[in-house]
């Protein structure tokens, strides 16, 4: 008689705020198995960026992540810039900067209180989230949205950053530094955190390289890359950044890296505030883009975010491709699964502060009985949806008539 179970978790499940699956095998509470399961949040971005404007493009790339708005607009952004030939002001690149290292912030504390609150450390998920609150006031400050800023524009920002604002950043920097210092004291000395993340989730350096991850992942296994110093964008050029890694090559690490990298990213707000230049925050911006393709690459908070941009001469594009971090951290997943307990499984998969949207794409149908594929174009994709559902006897219009009156 076996003594495996098999275990599934999700798509649909109270632990995970967003559909995923999770088969997990198991021998008594040992993983033996795992097989990650996404695709569940077919919104079909890519393909509604082929029948819209650069322009009204952005904002709809914006909307790939919440947490990574501000690194997906500039994704795009420097792409299509690129095959323009516009170089944006140079206010503009700090302004935008700015924007990302406060971004990183805001993602590093939000993941630190996840984590806590996944092996049951909820007084760290509080203080976490408390001070996240300062860096999100400043972002609604800046851009007017506590997420989707919409600080980014074709050709520059849309708006600037005056003496009263950088004042509020330096103030809210101050505070958030001297928390932080309690987070890296807890990371580096609490034995019971250590215990409990060390040997956990492990991928080391070869690993690292032979499945592709990046961010917080790869630099807790020693893999010294960031986009930021590698292929400095923006006002990184200027503002040399200090790669962050560490040894574990486990969860541990994983924590480590990020309490460190919040330190190093106050530390370049305050070199982008010192430095910050005078002059104008946009350059003229041509409406149709010249054709041919580019690749953009951008350091966002969980890793790097690769976005493919073809152009073909006219106002709409031809192709976008967006390979964001958490799609390359999900190859790694089920080795990082293997070979721990099943209490672990939460901690290891919040570890690479996973995003599913983010992850999810869908633009062709195989057609197993013609043995062709079908690509579908915006609409067809989205009658697809709704005759699928029908005759599943779910009716999309009727629902829409039940829900409440707000």
């Amino acid at each position: 008689m076996s003594k495996r179970v098999v275990i599934p978790i999700g798509p649909q499940h109270p632990a995970l705020k967003e559909p995923g699956s999770f088969i997990i095998t198991l021998e008594g509470e040992k993983v033996v198995g795992a097989q990650v399961e996404v695709g569940y949040n077919h919104r079909g971005i890519e393909k509604a960026c082929e029948s819209r404007t650069y322009i009204q493009n952005l904002y709809i790339i914006e909307r790939v992540c919440g947490i990574c708005s501000h690194a997906h607009s500039t994704a795009y952004l420097q792409a299509i810039e690129e095959l323009a030939g516009v170089a944006i002001p140079r206010r503009a690149a700090y302004i935008r900067s700015i924007m990302g290292e406060l971004e990183r912030l805001h993602s590093h504390l939000l993941w630190l209180g996840v984590a806590g609150h996944e092996i049951g450390f909820d007084t760290l998920f509080m203080y976490a989230w408390r001070d996240r609150e300062l860096v999100l006031d400043v972002l609604a400050m800046l851009g007017g949205n506590r997420v989707n800023y919409g600080i980014n524009t074709p050709g520059g920002v849309r708006r600037d950053i005056d003496p009263e604002h950088i004042q509020k950043i330096r103030d809210m920097v101050d505070i958030v530094e001297e928390r932080n210092k309690y987070y890296i004291n807890l990371a580096l000395g609490e034995t019971t955190l250590h215990a409990r993340l060390g040997g956990v989730g492990r991928l080391s350096h070869e690993e690292v390289i032979k499945f592709g991850a990046v961010g917080p992942v790869a630099r807790a296994a020693g893999v010294a890359f960031d986009v930021r110093q590698a292929e400095p964008y923006a006002a990184y050029d200027e503002a040399q950044v200090k790669v962050i890694t560490d040894d574990h090559a486990d969860v541990f690490g994983r924590t480590v890296v990020r309490v460190l990298e919040i330190m190093e990213s106050i530390r370049l707000l305050r070199f982008l505030l010192d430095n910050l230049p005078e002059g104008e925050i946009i350059t003229k911006m041509p409406r149709r883009i010249p054709a041919g393709e580019t690749v953009s690459r951008y350091e966002a908070p969980r890793g790097e975010d690769v976005h493919y941009v073809c152009a073909n001469g006219t106002d709409i594009l031809e192709r976008i491709r967006v390979r964001a971090p958490t799609e390359a951290n999900w190859h790694g997943m089920s080795h990082m699964l293997e070979n721990d307990y099943l209490a672990d499984v939460s901690i290891i998969i919040a570890a690479i502060d996973p995003c599913y949207s983010c992850t999810d794409r869908s633009i062709v149908i195989d057609n197993r009985d013609s043995g062709q594929q079908t690509i579908f174009d915006w609409k067809q994709l989205r009658q697809y949806s709704i005759d699928w559902y029908r005759n599943r006897g779910v009716d999309p219009a009727k629902l829409a008539n039940r829900l409440p009156r707000l």
